[in-house]
This record gives C-alpha cells, sequence and structure tokens, in this order.
C-alpha cells in the first residue's frame, strides 16, 4: 500500500467513510511537502498550516501533514474556500495551494467507470496531476510568524472579565491587559433574556 492510499484510509477511519474533499485534503498535504521540500507527515512541529475552511478537506491536510490545531500546528482563517497556505517555520517560506477552478469539470474525465458526479470527484481527484488538480502561489504571511505561533504556556488574566487568556493572545491598553472579546467584540454577545446555567458544584 501506498503512502498516499494509508493517508486515505486513515482520513476515511475519522469520517466513517472517504469523501472527495478528504482527498484534496490528503493530496494538498503532500503537494506541500513537494513544494516546500519536507517529509510529510512531520514528525516535529515545523510545518504550520493555515486552513481556508473547516471540515473533512481540513482533516485530510491534516493527516496529511501531521498539523493539528491542537498541536498548534493548524490554524483555521473560515473563508469558505479548500485553501490551505503551508509554513515551513524554520525558513518562514510559505505556499497557498487551492484546487484548480475547473478540477471539478475535469474530474469525469480521469474516472470514465464512475457512476455518477460524486464518484467522479472521488475518483478523478485520486488520479489527477498535481498541475492539472491544484494551483499555487508564493505568499508572504501579513503578521510575524512568531507572533502567529505565540508561547505555549504563557497565561494572564484579562483585566475585565478575570477570565484566563493563554499563548499570548492578549491585547495590552496602558495599563490594562483584555482578552480579545473585551478589546475589540467577540463571536457572541451577552444577553439578558438567554436561559442562565448553572454550573453544578
Amino acid at each position: 500500500m501506498s503512502i498516499f492510499e494509508e493517508l486515505l484510509e486513515q482520513t476515511a477511519v475519522l469520517h466513517k467513510h472517504l469523501c472527495p474533499r478528504q482527498v484534496l485534503g490528503v493530496r494538498m498535504g503532500l503537494y506541500a511537502g513537494e513544494l516546500l521540500g519536507l517529509e510529510l507527515p512531520q514528525q516535529r512541529k515545523r510545518l504550520l498550516t493555515i486552513m481556508e475552511t473547516d471540515g473533512c478537506g481540513a482533516d485530510g491536510v491534516a493527516v496529511a501533514t501531521n498539523c493539528w490545531v491542537g498541536r498548534r500546528t493548524m490554524r483555521i482563517e473560515d473563508y469558505g474556500k479548500m485553501a490551505a497556505t503551508f509554513v515551513d517555520t524554520r525558513t518562514e517560506t510559505a505556499v497557498r495551494i487551492f484546487p484548480h477552478p475547473k478540477c471539478r469539470e475535469m474530474a469525469p474525465c480521469y474516472a470514465p467507470e464512475a457512476k455518477n458526479r460524486w464518484e467522479s470527484y472521488l475518483l478523478g481527484y485520486q488520479r489527477m496531476t498535481n498541475e492539472t488538480l491544484f494551483g499555487f502561489q508564493m505568499v508572504r504571511l501579513k503578521r510575524p510568524l512568531p507572533e502567529i505561533i505565540s508561547r505555549p504556556g504563557s497565561r494572564v488574566n484579562c483585566d475585565r472579565c478575570g477570565e484566563e487568556i493563554i499563548n499570548q493572545r492578549e491585547i495590552v491598553r496602558g495599563d490594562v491587559t483584555l482578552c480579545l472579546p473585551c478589546a475589540k467584540g467577540g463571536y457572541y454577545e451577552l444577553c439578558s433574556d438567554c436561559a442562565v446555567l448553572v454550573a453544578a458544584s
């Protein structure tokens, strides 16, 4: 069994099936290794991946690269795109890989035996060349890499809400230390008419 087949099997186990986006994710991760000259899946934490969507494609990338949110080697910037930027943290070289805009149209040509469109994507994406399946761009990150990676183990408390902030994600304004929601607003807002949950004592 090839490494590609092994990785497809691993991502299929995560989802109890294999889908076209998982195939794209695995292929994308392996292609990143080829473009950056890195052996993947990585054994250490040299590669940082910034995914532009969540879901099964991200899991395919994670399996191929060994970059995971839980290992702090994958970040999600949810643009709703099956694309990702792969950063060699040693050289700071970064490449953004995305599916070719016409790959869905081309996939059936690589899988004439497919019974339906979904299967043609599933099989076609496994057989297409990297150059046919993907586009890539060499990119530069807008934020310094050390700021993105941050320092694990750092802990402070927000002066407004009192909650703990880890990994240098605080914002300091003068003598005041704030969490991001207190400083700039978050993805939620407090409401007075919501049900109140009380933690069990």
